[in-house]
């Protein structure tokens, strides 16, 4: 098969359906994926990306257990062609004092951010390897270089996540993977935010609030690249962001 994949692990409703608008309009077959309840939402944005004329599966999956992992990816590799980008964009922020944080949510944060994008890597890279070329694409967060008051569970299983990837993009490169880290880092002009920051549109209007569209962008950007200029680590935030 000579299919282009692209698999986009946590494709919700901003940044991941950006990413995944963006790799369709490149050309690439986009397999999106979100927990099986998200399934209507995940057939949304397929049918939008087939709308342009793009080519996008659903399939609803948790990215933290790992036999449904390595089923998804044999699946996609088998039916729809050789992944050649994968993207991990599964965020699980949460905000509690640590002495708030149950184990029970600790873990699962942990689960979200950091053991599912190990299980994707898991499953992905070595398939890369094996063809000799290929882009995995990790999101983090400003979580991910310092961990702030109220996100403990948070910043540990990004920084974790980080490190993973680190030692990722140390170990394929040298194969021919391109394995990269973005670090986004300020507000998203997300739903959430839309609903709950009062002064979205003031933000949008100054760009001060990153757009998922220019996010995705980058990531296009970052499979573009010669691998004599790889890019591990890239940093996005608006202008005027405090870091």
């Amino acid at each position: 098969m000579t299919t282009r994949t692209a698999l986009i692990i946590g494709a919700g409703a901003d940044t991941g359906s950006a990413i995944a608008r963006a790799f369709a309009k490149e050309g690439y077959h986009v397999c999106v994926t979100r927990r099986p309840r998200n399934m209507q939402q995940l057939g949304v944005l397929a049918g939008a990306i087939r709308a342009f004329g793009g080519a996008a599966t659903p399939f609803g999956v948790d990215a933290r257990n790992d036999t449904d992992m390595a089923a998804l990816v044999e699946q996609i590799e088998s039916t729809i062609g050789p992944i050649e980008v994968c993207v991990f964009n599964i965020g699980a922020n949460v905000r509690f004092e640590i002495g708030d944080t149950t184990p029970r949510v600790f873990k699962k944060v942990w689960e979200m951010a950091c053991y599912a994008g190990f299980l994707t890597a898991h499953n992905v890279l070595p398939r890369m390897a094996g063809r000799g070329r290929g882009t995995f694409i990790f999101t983090g967060a400003t979580a991910s270089l310092r961990g702030g008051a109220g996100f403990g569970a948070f910043a540990s299983a990004k920084a974790g996540l980080r490190n993973l990837a680190q030692s990722a993009a140390r170990e394929y490169g040298p194969r021919n993977v391109h394995v990269a880290h973005v670090v986004v880092d300020g507000m998203i002009d997300s739903r959430f935010i839309r609903e709950n920051v009062p002064s979205v549109d003031s933000l949008r209007a100054r760009d001060r609030i990153l757009n998922p569209d220019h996010i995705a962008q980058n990531y296009v950007h970052l499979h573009r690249q010669h691998r004599d200029a790889w890019t591990f680590e890239l940093d996005l935030r608006p202008y005027g962001e405090t870091w």
